[in-house]
């Protein structure tokens, strides 16, 4: 079977959209969680690992490092975000509006992912017709 790495970087789009939308998922919990005693926010590092996993060959383009990732590599979970730190009295170390900002900002990241593949899926296809 031939490889041409065509869809190389739609699959890591793909799997930076699956974490941006975690990440909301995550991030609006914190935000219903604001105002409950002792809650830790939550939140999701996609970035973190593909930094990792980018980062494990040196001297290799882009090209190729993208090209030899391991896609069940860049699977990512919720984590809870500075478990002993909080700078309420109730314990909780939810900012409503640092979260409302990184809400924000999430969903600008998700609907850039989301287009960047369509238009990639777009050029694909007018070069196949």
């Amino acid at each position: 079977m031939l490889n041409s790495g065509i869809y190389d970087y739609i699959d890591v789009w793909n799997k930076a959209a699956d974490a941006a939308w975690l990440r909301d998922t995550a991030i609006v919990n914190n935000i219903s969680n604001g105002d409950t005693p002792g809650y830790k926010r939550q939140d999701v590092d996609f970035e973190g690992v593909l930094e990792r996993e980018l980062g494990k060959t040196k001297y290799v383009s882009l090209d190729d490092k993208v090209s030899n990732l391991h896609m069940n590599h860049l699977n990512v979970s919720i984590y809870t975000d500075a478990e002993n730190y909080s700078y309420r009295l109730d314990e909780n170390n939810v900012d409503p509006e640092q979260e409302q900002a990184k809400l924000v900002s999430n969903r600008i990241r998700y609907n850039a992912l989301i287009d960047s593949m369509s238009k990639e899926f777009a050029r694909i296809k007018s070069v196949i017709k």
